[in-house]
């Protein structure tokens, strides 16, 4: 179903069938092709789950400054004080919800408004337009490489409303209050809340994607805010480069699996503390659980999109090893074709 899907997102089509002297159609050697790659192929669920956190412990490298730096199974001092942060955040997610990571008090309630059918489109607009930094930013993403769909720029939120849809738009909005929870100062912000956030847009375009129509929605929301976990520890890893030591970077291999296991339970417990609906809440706590594959379906999405955004991002620099990249893409059901397809798309973020 999965496979299907790209095929039709991304107009992938079979080449035209030529018989072969053995009798066989192309699209029939391709098929068996792909079934002795799949036999090849089988990922245990003890592979599936260090796979997934190698994976996730390799995305961390990205968003270090310093790459030179070999990894090392001991933490250093900036290490072991974020991972005190950590632990004092689990234990008290109200500390950080309010203080280092808030909610903007107004990305459910507008979201919510949009959703409304019955709100009339000029008192729609006039609301968005109260907001003269959000139209700001609502029209660079209209207009970015991602998303723009002719060769005019939108310039007003009527035209984006016009020109790209009531839900895209939604979208839009959802987006550009979500990024308002990453503050950070503009020399650690490039280091690596740029790419964070550059990941959760991914997360959230796959993941609203591969929802059905009904879903679609939460899936988006959900793919923005499955990471804030991340963006909180980054905040306190800025906050302690303050006081660490000249020269001093997270490279240990320790730190980073920390991270991957930790912030997806922050994210579980800072949803809880915002009092996101159920919808939210639920897909997350079971995401935090890294030993087992999710079989609820829109945790299952994020999930999904998660790899699939990972892995593209590591590609991009030449990071994913071929090997873990063809066990990764058994796990979340797409060919090597599928993806590389798939991440031509996800270079327009």
């Amino acid at each position: 179903m999965v496979v299907r899907f790209f095929k039709k997102l991304f107009n992938i089509r079979d080449r035209n069938e030529q018989i072969k002297f053995t009798g066989q159609t192309a699209a029939e050697k391709r098929q068996h092709t792909k079934q002795q790659v799949t036999e090849a192929i089988v990922v245990t669920p003890t592979q599936a789950v260090e796979s997934q956190l190698d994976l996730s412990a390799l995305f961390y490298s990205l968003l270090f400054a310093n790459q030179s730096i070999a990894d090392s199974g001991i933490a250093n001092n900036l290490e072991r004080r974020v991972m005190q942060d950590i632990e004092l955040a689990l234990s008290s997610p109200q500390a950080i919800a309010e203080n280092v990571l808030k909610l903007p008090s107004k990305i459910l309630e507008l979201d919510r408004k949009l959703a409304d059918d019955n709100i009339d489109t000029k008192e729609l607009i006039k609301l968005i337009e109260q907001d003269p930094l959000l139209c700001v930013e609502v029209l660079k993403l209209c207009n970015s490489m991602a998303f723009k769909r002719s060769e005019n720029d939108v310039t007003s939120i009527q035209q984006a409303l016009v020109q790209v849809g009531r839900q895209q738009l939604r979208h839009f909005i959802t987006s550009c209050l979500a990024r308002e929870m990453i503050d950070i100062k503009p020399i650690y912000f490039r280091r690596f809340g740029a790419e964070i956030w550059r990941h959760s847009m991914q997360v959230a375009f796959l993941a609203s994607e591969l929802a059905n129509a009904e879903q679609c929605d939460i899936a988006f929301l959900l793919g923005l805010l499955h990471d804030v976990g991340k963006i909180a520890i980054f905040k306190m890893l800025v906050d302690a480069f303050y006081q660490a030591e000249p020269g001093e970077q997270p490279s240990s291999t320790l730190f980073k699996q920390v991270m991957t296991t930790k912030s997806l339970t922050l994210s579980a417990l800072l949803a809880r503390y915002w009092r996101l609906p159920e919808h939210f809440e639920a897909p997350l706590t079971l995401l935090a659980n890294t030993n087992i594959k999710p079989d609820d379906e829109m945790t299952l999405i994020i999930w999904k999109a998660n790899i699939i955004s990972e892995c593209s991002m590591l590609q991009q620099v030449d990071k994913l090893p071929q090997k873990e990249l063809i066990v990764l893409l058994a796990q979340v059901g797409i060919t090597e074709q599928e993806f590389a397809e798939l991440h031509k798309k996800l270079l327009e973020f």
